[in-house]
């Protein structure tokens, strides 16, 4: 090999390696953006005047955007490239951040929440492709970890940043939107670096991508998706009440230690994840139904016992146990799915994991408003609870079933 082929391929490695960490600089600021609110929900509803069944739509409004988004535009980066959608993307993050930026009224914090969903599903599909190109492939499981902390490191850093700046600046419901739109701008300028890794182009089509579960997978999917879907329901409803719970249970009006609860929740899922890379699929998935069990356990006690330790452990639990149940039914899809249907069938994953993190938040609320924010989360602590379990006990009666078999 001359030294010039050597220099264009050291240049070629060295591009790709910057191209990743901007991408993933976007991925994690886009991320970040979308959890910002959370501990700031008490304040908007002091601010404009709404109910704690309020905030919990407004959050669900957020899921219904990613839903949509991932069902609609989720082929679009195969057609027009990467680095476009990442960049329709972040300009959707930076829209949502000014929204929030200049709110004065509940439609403008509803306008906002909506554009953070489609960013939201604009940029996983397309960042986490687009890592795993610029990425070596030689080496997978690092495209695969970048990815995870872009991910819920951005949903585990937004909350915090928030509760922190909110709690030690002025303004607490402008300056964090101030940090983190510059972040934003910062991470569409930089996009101009970053390689482009689709050669060929496709014609947009825009359409609802059909919901698709492969026959060979049906039973392994559900299990999966019923077991994630119900820690994205916890992780949902930690996000969108935990701020309350606080507020109305703790009499605590610490921003921080709202954002904490939230940000170890999700360090909790990326953890999870990288758990699955030791586990077998059916210890994955037993595991996490344990965890669930445990976590949703010990999120009614915090309710009834109004215990901050135990909500933090909840916690802690429910998201390594969520993160653990994503990680293996991702696992199972890639695997041992045919590729002409493994869009389809991830795009049907996530659509349910993200339909469960938004409507059992409203469910919560109108639970709230009728008896009360204690009784309502120590009831939906049980709903998960039994959910884990019926997935548990199905593992165990397929155990016994297949050596007698």
């Amino acid at each position: 090999m001359s030294n010039a082929s050597r220099a264009d391929g050291a240049t070629t490695r060295s591009g790709s390696a910057s191209g990743a960490v901007r991408v993933a600089f976007a991925f994690w600021i886009t991320l970040v953006g979308t959890t910002v609110p959370t501990p700031l929900y008490p304040l908007y509803e002091m601010e404009f005047g709404f109910s704690s069944l309020t905030v919990t739509v407004v959050y669900a409004l957020y899921a219904l955007g990613v839903v949509v988004g991932l069902l609609v535009f989720g082929r679009l980066s195969d057609q027009i490239g990467r680095r476009p959608v990442i960049l329709i993307a972040l300009l959707l993050s930076v829209a949502a951040d000014a929204v929030f930026l200049a709110a004065v009224d509940l439609a403008m914090i509803i306008v906002g929440r909506i554009l953070a969903g489609f960013s939201a599903a604009l940029i996983i599909g397309a960042a986490t492709a687009a890592l795993a190109e610029l990425i070596s492939p030689r080496h997978p499981k690092r495209a695969a970890t970048v990815s995870i902390f872009a991910n819920l490191g951005g949903l585990a850093t937004g909350t915090l940043l928030s509760g922190i700046v909110s709690d030690a600046a002025p303004d607490p419901l402008r300056l964090p939107w101030l940090i983190v739109l510059v972040l934003a701008v910062a991470a569409i300028i930089a996009l101009r670096g970053v390689p482009e890794t689709v050669r060929e182009r496709s014609p947009v089509t825009l359409r609802v991508q059909r919901l698709h579960v492969p026959a060979n997978i049906r039973g392994a999917f559900v299990r999966s998706a019923i077991t994630a879907g119900a820690g994205f329901a916890a992780l949902g409803v930690l996000t969108s009440v935990t701020g309350l719970f606080l507020g109305m249970v703790l009499h605590e009006t610490s921003h921080t230690l709202a954002a904490l609860v939230v940000f170890v929740a999700f360090a909790g899922a990326a953890f999870g994840q990288l758990l699955t890379r030791v586990l077998s699929s059916r210890a994955a998935l037993a595991g996490s139904c344990v965890g669930l069990i445990v976590g949703a356990g010990l999120l009614a006690a915090s309710m009834w016992m109004a215990l901050l330790a135990t909500l933090l452990v909840s916690a802690a639990i429910i998201g390594v146990a969520s993160g653990v149940a994503v990680g293996d039914g991702i696992a199972t899809i890639t695997m041992k799915t045919e590729p002409q249907h493994r869009a389809e069938a991830v795009s049907t994953y996530f659509a349910i994991l993200f339909a469960m993190l938004g409507v059992p938040a409203v469910g919560v609320g109108l639970l709230i408003q009728g008896i009360g924010l204690r009784p309502a989360g120590e009831i939906f602590g049980a709903v998960v609870a039994v959910l884990a379990l019926v997935v548990l006990l199905s593992l165990v009666r397929g155990g016994r079933a297949r050596p007698a078999r």
